[in-house]
């Protein structure tokens, strides 16, 4: 019976190889055992009738049916190497042959060949005995030939490298006969030559060795420990010789399996029966457990239909007096729906460029279920809603294909669900997610964070001071999406916008270059423009206004009374002068704009303290209180300019009043002084001052006249008709004339000085507003300034002279003037930009 059933097995596998072969279309090599790392296992370009070319150009790979790869495949070389080495009876223990299924997958198009790699033995294991120590119990009236069987020793190798022969220590009493199976196999019973005795022996030590056929051979010993027993003249026996089991895989342990059961014709101890696994795997005494008094076999552990499909059993039942009987179980397992398909990722295309075409192949994968029939088809399904789709291709493989367009901006990353299900009852289901990453082409443009920018900056700054930053965006990545930023070429005041301002073209910060100046230039705009590193590069622009911010960086500048010290600057007052008189108003102007122009008057000191007042709005100088004659005839007066920025500047103007009775007694002759108001001394000086302020007042007057008639005469028609001012004359100008830049002087005005009829003691009647005729620049030479009149220009100390002289030839005719009406002694215009109202009258008693 077990003859047969081992040439059944080997029809069947060999039926099973044929049609392999057929369907499979398998190559077969194979490899010792025990080869060492990248050894060389075959050539496959022969078999596969491709050159290395195309192997490389097919994207020729080795994939393992089994959970490791034993086996690398090289496309440079068509070369079959092993990763690590194999041990055969680690990988297939005692199955024979030993062998290794895999495939090599090529794609454009898709085809799949198998290789079987068949691990030949070699004599690396020993033969072992399953215990080193066995005891035969035999009694003594058991006849001569009496056979004794021994437990197989175990090689782990096959064939020739298992064991070959049994060995027997000399003795008196037994031999060895080694005898041979079908299937190559050997085993040794001992046979008893020479009757026993008790009484002459009571115990024999035997040396059994089992020996190989290997190169050099390997052997294995066990002692045998013989017991002289007394008579016992019945063997047990078995119902039957061999039991069939059909048992469900997965079946819980504990379960009964079958039960064996011997019977002994003896009696006493001679009849007792003990059962116990005879010549079993160890895979079977992992699996099943075996009652020694009962004979129950029962599960161990999970049986699993995919590891072993049946089990052999040796079981030996053993009666008191050491004589035995033999039986066989086979165990047949039944496969249940216990294994979800696998899914095995071959391939994958990832990242994907965004600009896929559709069919394009993303992954490639196979499904595999290790049941069998029903249990082991499968079906395959993905996802709803995406871009991609399956594609079943032969041999369980899949294609997972493009089909829309795919936009990275969309959607950057892709989770595909791979669900496999079989047909088996229940159906088992598994799923692999294969994560697919969109690459990035350079398909957006650069975006602004804002459609238009708008950066302050102080003017006096230090140059490559931070004005800003521009920033943008790409919706790409890496290298599409690395913006650079650069200056588009312009204009600023004829001058390159580059002159200006710079930018960094990693961060897009935008520098000045140079220091700005508010009073030249108040904004600029200049283009920024952001361009990707992609191929071919995107761009886009922003137009950025740069706007100088003013800074209180210029002093109050004083236009009248003139500073230069080169003309006198001293103002009449009458002593008959009332509280809140007119003497004269303070004019200045500041070059910046806004509170920093903003101007307010103060009165830092004076020779009588209470005598005199400014206004702190219009600069007008005024009396405080009646003149007196116990006031000093001259007086001197500082008035503080000061501006309204942060922090404040300010100038002074130093004003020189004389006070007299009239406007010619003292240019004319020595005017009496109180004798109780000073002393002898300064009388002298005093006659001394007045002398020579009569001789000046007296020559300015006389080019006051003259320069008044040639105004009235040649001038005043030049001034009408003159295109670069357009003011008229008079006071009917109109009213928003003023520039917004020029601070607090908003409007332009003329002074013409009247006096009364008569005498220098005539009344100084009013300073009225006639007509602009100058402005004020800053000269390129520092302490120099120029002052424009009418249509020329004039150096700043001349111009103040000239200016002086003016307003000092503004003074009253001589005493023939006083009968009559008020009239004009001179009509001299004395201009500048003051916040004075348009009607503003300044009337003197």
């Amino acid at each position: 019976m077990e003859i047969h059933h081992n040439n059944r097995q080997a029809w069947s596998f060999f039926l099973y190889l044929c049609m392999c072969g057929a369907i499979c279309d398998s190559f077969r090599y194979s490899v010792p055992e025990e080869k060492k790392s990248g050894s060389l296992v075959a050539n496959v370009l022969k078999d596969l009738k491709l050159d290395v070319k195309e192997l490389v150009n097919r994207r020729a790979r080795l994939v393992s049916k089994s959970t490791k790869q034993y086996f690398q495949l090289y496309p440079q070389s068509g070369n079959v190497l092993l990763k690590d080495k194999i041990d055969r009876e680690v990988l297939c223990g005692q199955k024979d042959p030993c062998v290794l299924l895999s495939e090599i997958v090529l794609e454009n198009p898709l085809q799949v060949r198998r290789i079987e790699v068949e691990i030949v033995d070699v004599n690396d294991n020993s033969p072992q005995f399953p215990k080193e120590e066995y005891l035969f119990e035999i009694p003594e009236q058991v006849p001569v030939n009496t056979r004794f069987p021994l437990e197989t020793a175990r090689d782990s190798d096959k064939e020739e490298n298992a064991v070959q022969n049994y060995t027997l220590s000399p003795n008196d009493h037994f031999m060895l006969d080694v005898q041979s199976h079908s299937d190559g196999t050997k085993h040794a019973e001992l046979v008893l030559q020479k009757q026993l005795d008790r009484e002459e022996n009571a115990e024999l030590f035997l040396i059994l060795s089992a020996v190989d056929g290997g190169t050099p051979k390997r052997t294995g010993t066990a002692q045998i420990i013989v017991k002289v027993l007394d008579a016992n003249d019945n063997f047990p026996q078995f119902g039957d010789s061999l039991y069939k089991v059909k048992l469900e895989e997965n079946t819980p342990r504990g379960t009964l399996v079958t039960k064996v059961e011997a019977t002994d014709r003896d009696f006493g101890s001679y009849g007792d029966i003990t059962y116990s696994f005879n010549q079993v795997s160890d895979t079977v005494l992992r699996s099943f457990n075996l009652n020694k008094h009962t004979g129950e076999l029962t599960v161990a552990e999970t049986i699993d239909y995919e590891e072993d499909i049946n089990y052999a059993i040796k079981i030996k039942a053993t009666d008191g007096g050491g004589l035995s009987a033999y039986c066989k179980v086979i165990v047949e397992v039944e496969d249940r729906n216990d294994n979800a398909p696998e899914v095995t990722l071959t391939s994958l295309t990832s990242p994907l460029p965004e600009d896929s075409l559709p069919d394009t192949v993303v992954a490639l994968f196979s499904v595999n279920d290790q049941d069998s029939e029903d249990n082991g088809r499968t079906g395959c399904t993905t996802g709803t809603n995406l871009p991609f789709m399956l594609k079943a291709a032969e041999n369980n493989y899949y294609q997972l294909v493009t089909q829309q367009p795919l936009d990275r901006e969309r959607v950057s990353e892709y989770n595909i669900t791979i669900t496999a299900t079989d047909w088996g009852s229940p159906r088992l289901t598994s799923t692999r997610i294969i994560t697919v990453q969109i690459s990035d082409i350079n398909d957006n443009s650069p975006v602004f964070e804002k459609s238009y920018y708008e950066m302050p900056i102080q003017e006096n700054n230090i140059p490559g001071l931070l004005i800003g930053l521009v920033h943008a965006d790409d919706l790409d990545t890496e290298q599409n999406a690395k913006v650079t930023y650069s200056l588009l070429p312009g204009k600023v005041s004829d001058q390159p916008v580059s002159s200006y301002v710079s930018i960094n073209s990693e961060t897009g910060n935008l520098y000045a270059i140079r220091s700005l100046d508010y009073e030249q230039i108040k904004d600029f705009q200049v283009t920024v423009r952001a361009v990707d590193s992609g191929s071919p590069p995107l761009s886009s622009k922003v137009m950025v206004r740069v706007v100088v911010m003013d800074e209180n960086d210029n002093a109050p500048f004083i236009l009248y009374p003139l500073q230069n010290g080169t003309s006198p600057s001293n103002d009449l007052v009458p002593r008959g002068a009332e509280a809140g008189y007119l003497v004269t108003k303070v004019v200045a102007v500041d070059r910046d704009s806004g509170q920093n122009s903003w101007l307010s008057y103060e009165l830092l000191k004076a020779t009588e303290p209470g005598l005199f007042s400014v206004g702190a709005q219009n600069g007008e100088v005024k009396t405080m209180r009646p003149i007196n004659k116990r006031d000093t005839f001259k007086q001197k007066l500082i008035i503080g300019v000061r501006d309204n920025g942060h922090p404040p500047q300010s100038t002074s103007a130093t004003l020189s009043i004389l006070l007299v009775d009239g406007f010619s007694d003292p240019y004319m002759k020595i005017v009496d002084i109180p004798k109780e108001e000073v002393v002898q001394e300064e009388d002298r000086n005093l006659t001394m001052y007045l002398v020579i302020c009569l001789a000046v007042i007296s020559f300015i007057f006389l080019v006051s006249v003259l320069v008044f008639i040639a105004i009235k005469i040649q001038k005043r028609r030049k001034f009408i008709e003159s295109s670069a001012l357009n003011f008229p004359v008079g006071p009917n100008f109109p009213e928003n004339c003023g520039d917004a830049d020029a601070g607090s002087l908003s409007r332009a005005y003329n002074y013409e000085v009247c006096l009364a009829g008569g005498s220098l003691n005539s009344e100084f009647r009013f300073l009225r507003p006639l007509f602009p005729v100058f402005s004020v620049e800053p000269a390129q030479n520092p302490g120099v300034q120029r002052i424009s009149t009418g249509s020329q220009e004039v150096p700043g100390h001349a111009a103040e002279g000239q200016l002086m002289n003016q307003a000092r030839g503004a003074v009253s005719e001589d005493s023939a003037a006083r009968s009559g009406g008020p009239g004009c002694a001179g009509n001299q215009a004395i201009t500048a930009n003051a916040n004075i109202g348009q009607n503003d009258w300044l009337s003197y008693q």
